[in-house]
Order: C-alpha cells, then sequence, then structure tokens
C-alpha cells in the first residue's frame, strides 16, 4: 500500500425527505445569501426545486437563481454565474441537480474570486486559491460531484471539455434523497452507474500496486452497482435499490476507493486514461452522455493495455467476476481477463448501454478531432497504468467502432 493523504470533509445528508431539511441547514451554519444553480428541466417537473425554495424560504435565506445549465455544462452559464453570484453578493452556491450542475456551481465558486476569465483554470494558466463555500442537493447519481474534488467543463468554442481538481470545491453539505431519482429514465440511470464504475476502475487500474482493503471496497462497490442497476431499471421506485446505487456513486468518486493506490500521496490514484479518451467525444458532440460514451471507450482500453499488467486484470476478474484462468499459460491468461471485459461490456449494454461509437453516429474520421482536443487536455503522453501517446489514442478510438 502505498502513502496516501486521504480528505473527505463533506456532511452527508441522506435518505427519505431530506430534500425539505435543507434550509435549516444552510441556516444553521450561517449562509443568508445562497445562489441556487439547476437546469431547469426534471427539477422544476417533480417538484424538487420548489421544495428547497419553501425550505430557504421557512429558513429566513435569501437565494437568486441561475437556470438553464445542460448536460455536459458550458463555460457561458459559468460566466453568467459569477456575474449574478457578484452582483447578489452570494455567500453558498446551492446547486439542485446532478453532476454537470453542481460542477457549474463548483465552477462559480472558484472563478468568482478570479479576475480574468474562468476558462484560465481549465486552461492551467491559473490555479484555485479561494471559494465560495457549497452545498448541494443531488438529483442525479453518476458523477459523483457531491463528495469530490472535481470539476469539469465543455468550452463549445474551441470543442473542449477540460477539469480541474481542489479540495476546495468539496460540498460541505450534500443532500442525498433516494426518492429524488424514483423519476430518472432507465438510460440516464445506466449511465450514471456506468460513470461510477468508471471512477472505481479509473483508480483500481492505477499501475501502482494494490491494496487489499482498497481492493475489496472497491470491487464490493463494483458488485453492488451490477446487482442493483438492473433492479432499479426494472423497477424504478425500488427505494433500497435507488439507495444503493445513489451512496455508491458517491463512495465511488470521493477517493475512497484509492486509497493507497496514489502515485503521489497528496493526488488521487489513477491515470483516469478512460475518461481522458470520453472527455473528447463529448466535447465534440455535447448530445453525447458521458457514461454512455465511458461504457464504449473503458472496454477498448482495457482491451488495449490490459498486457501491461495481466496479474492486476486477473485480480479484477477474479473479485468482481469470479473469473479466473483454467492454468498459468499465457492463453488460458488471455481468456481469463477477455472474458471478465466482455462480462463488464455486457453488463454495460445490458442496461441499454453502447458498445460501438457508430451509434453515436460519429465516424472514423471524426478521430482526428479528437486528437487534437486529447492532446490540448493531455498533452503527446499520458497515463498511470500504461502510458498512452496520440498514436496508441488513435488506435483505441479505431477500436471502438
Amino acid at each position: 500500500m502505498n502513502n496516501f493523504e486521504f480528505y473527505s470533509p463533506t456532511k452527508f445528508v441522506f435518505g427519505r425527505g431530506v430534500t425539505d431539511e435543507v434550509g435549516q441547514h444552510v441556516a444553521k451554519a450561517g449562509y443568508k445569501r445562497a445562489l441556487l444553480v439547476y437546469g431547469g428541466g426534471s427539477v422544476v417537473r417533480t417538484g424538487t426545486l420548489a421544495r428547497v425554495k419553501e425550505s430557504l424560504s421557512k429558513a429566513g435565506v435569501q437565494f437568486f437563481e441561475l437556470s438553464g445549465v445542460r448536460p455536459n455544462p458550458e463555460v457561458a452559464s459559468v460566466r453568467e454565474g459569477i456575474a449574478l453570484a457578484r452582483e447578489k453578493e452570494a455567500d453558498l452556491m446551492l446547486p439542485v441537480g446532478g453532476g454537470s450542475v453542481i460542477d457549474c456551481a463548483k465552477a462559480i465558486a472558484f472563478g468568482v474570486f478570479h479576475e480574468g476569465d474562468v476558462w484560465d483554470f481549465f486552461a492551467k494558466k491559473v490555479a484555485i486559491e479561494n471559494a465560495l463555500p457549497l452545498m448541494c442537493v443531488l438529483t442525479i447519481p453518476a458523477a459523483g460531484s457531491e463528495g469530490s474534488s472535481s470539476c469539469v467543463i465543455s468550452n463549445d468554442a474551441i470543442d473542449a471539455k477540460f477539469g480541474v481538481n481542489s479540495d476546495l470545491i468539496r460540498p460541505q453539505t450534500s443532500f442525498l434523497d433516494p426518492e429524488l431519482t424514483f423519476t430518472l429514465p432507465a438510460y440516464q440511470t445506466a449511465a450514471g452507474v456506468t460513470d461510477m464504475i468508471a471512477h472505481i476502475c479509473e483508480r483500481f487500474f492505477s499501475g501502482t500496486g494494490s491494496s487489499e482493503v482498497t481492493d475489496n471496497i472497491a470491487t464490493g462497490l463494483i458488485r453492488t452497482l451490477i446487482n442493483q442497476a438492473p433492479v432499479a431499471i426494472a423497477e424504478p421506485e425500488n427505494y433500497e435499490a435507488r439507495a444503493n446505487i445513489m451512496w455508491a456513486g458517491t463512495l465511488a468518486h470521493n477517493d475512497l476507493a484509492g486509497c493507497g493506490l496514489n502515485a503521489v500521496p497528496t493526488s488521487r490514484a489513477g491515470g483516469w486514461e478512460s475518461h481522458a479518451l470520453e472527455h473528447q467525444l463529448s466535447a465534440f458532440d455535447t448530445s453525447i452522455t458521458h457514461g454512455a460514451g465511458l461504457a464504449v471507450m473503458m472496454p477498448a482500453w482495457m482491451r488495449y493495455v490490459w498486457r501491461e499488467n495481466p496479474t492486476r486484470f486477473l485480480t479484477f476478474a477474479r473479485m468482481v467476476f469470479g473469473i479466473e484462468p483454467v492454468d498459468e499459460t499465457e492463453e488460458a491468461v488471455c481468456d481469463a481477463v477477455t472474458a471478465a471485459i466482455d462480462e463488464l461490456q455486457a453488463f454495460f449494454a445490458g442496461l441499454g448501454m453502447p458498445t460501438k461509437l457508430g451509434e453515436f453516429g460519429l465516424k472514423p474520421e471524426n478521430v482526428d478531432a479528437f486528437l487534437i482536443t486529447l492532446k490540448a487536455n493531455k498533452g503527446e503522453e499520458f497515463g498511470g497504468f500504461k502510458k498512452i501517446n496520440l498514436e496508441d489514442a488513435r488506435k483505441i478510438y479505431c477500436s471502438a467502432f
């Protein structure tokens, strides 16, 4: 087990009806002027936003609104939110929604303290040094942004989708009410579960060894998601399934599943290769759901790199799917690893996720565009499990058609 630092300051308020407790928690913490950030679709139709507003009003908390944040949030919404937060002198960011809304609020939180353009942070020109406090009401379990240090924003002008990390943007309090997820469409539920598993796998295949306790946490979370996702899709109002998925999504991305697998003690575990490869897809076409893109790219990455460390993939195969090689020959090892990757992709497909890039309407000739933004984001070479250069990336993309 490698040296690591684990920091998870978020208070999680979990369970039925916690949506109606938001105001009292905000007021108790001393905040008086909250900027509500949301997409405007389901949170309005289902009454979730109205419940949050009523809770804030009863607690005497003023609030202001930024609506219309899209999936794969665009930097224009962040800029609009920064201007609004400054104008209203907001002392708290309060997103109500999924990872896209939370990430937008996170970017606003640190952007208000920067005199230049907020994209400077994503272009790695400046580092996050200050941020407004943030609480969130989670409605879509997937990105894990409710407990993570991560923030990903798109810039349509340059077809880019870049991320930043800072402990300053971990939410102070996150409200997780599984009943809010009852109305999620099956596709969104499936994409969310895929994203959660990818968060775990990025850390598991960090390329820096193993840790028995962390490996058991990681693979246990994956097994839970494999068990519960079909139930939630078949029975959308099954509270136990929804609750297990929601909590697994948080634990998948608050860094617990990577403790001891870090290359550097102060950084999160993993090279995040699958995410880097996928981000170029949903930057190129913002209608592509992040989790759906991962359902294609992560197995493609796995098939390309597993020979770098077959033992690690055999551990994954055994602990997640109970698959072991029949003997120690190279052929048997290949069969076992391939079977595990096939099982993972079959699980995604069984939930309704795509298996090929062509299902998004993408074409092989689009790969050149992916590589341009990938290079801008990750440089000539990146990766933890196996270093990947741009030619490797091209081969992985092409193998996914």
